[in-house]
């Protein structure tokens, strides 16, 4: 059976899209736009789920949410491929960073962004949700140092969930050159092809 991805434009159902074609399940892309003022999802995503929160799939006559979910789900749906590796620390870090990129790296982004469209009211805060971001990179940065992604040599569904908030930090959190390795990763998942596929198929996209 098809696997139904509800995607909406610029958002982390990118990733879902990603994952699908590194995993080779058959899916099929239902396209979102924002609203061209607020930024918001439709109300249509409503339809589909209560919350209107994209990415959501539908699969068998369910309907799953939570991205860490949808990545956990569809992981064992194809064998565990992409999945946690066997030795117990693999493993570890492997559920560290699935959980890592949405408990601990998007909370910070996401109140950069609300404290830029605070103007005046949001500059004391600006500078320590800054250092929150900062300080993440830069430990980020440490555990890249001796491994190309961030579970070991190989990617792993684990890099998936950690390509969306790097990716909104090199667009507007100060993840640059001087943080290389971090960079390095960045450039290493881009350049895969099923990642450039991805892309394709998921229409515009602000932060790759």
């Amino acid at each position: 059976m098809t696997i139904i991805l509800h995607h909406l434009e610029n958002s982390r159902s990118q990733r879902i899209i990603w994952l699908l074609e590194e995993i080779q399940l058959p899916y099929e892309i239902k396209r979102y736009e924002r609203h061209s003022k607020t930024q918001k999802a439709p109300d249509s995503l409503k339809v589909i789920h209560p919350l209107g929160k994209s990415p959501m799939i539908e699969d068998g006559g369910e309907v799953i949410i939570e991205t860490a979910a949808i990545v956990e789900y569809l992981v064992d749906k194809a064998g565990g491929k992409l999945g946690a590796p066997k030795d117990a620390k693999g493993a570890r870090l492997y559920t560290q960073y699935l959980h890592f990129a949405e408990g601990s790296m998007m909370p910070p982004l996401y109140g950069l962004l609300v404290v830029g469209r605070l103007g005046l009211l949001g500059l004391p805060a600006r500078k320590p949700v800054g250092q929150m971001v900062t300080d993440l990179l830069v430990w980020l940065e440490t555990e890249l140092a001796d491994r190309d992604y961030f579970v070991g040599d190989d990617l792993t569904a684990a890099d998936i969930m950690m390509s969306f908030p790097l990716e909104a930090c090199q667009s507007r959190a100060g993840l640059d050159a001087r943080y290389p390795n971090l960079m390095a990763w960045l450039g290493r998942i881009h350049a895969r092809p099923q990642y450039q596929t991805a892309l394709e198929k998921g229409g515009p996209y602000a932060y790759a």
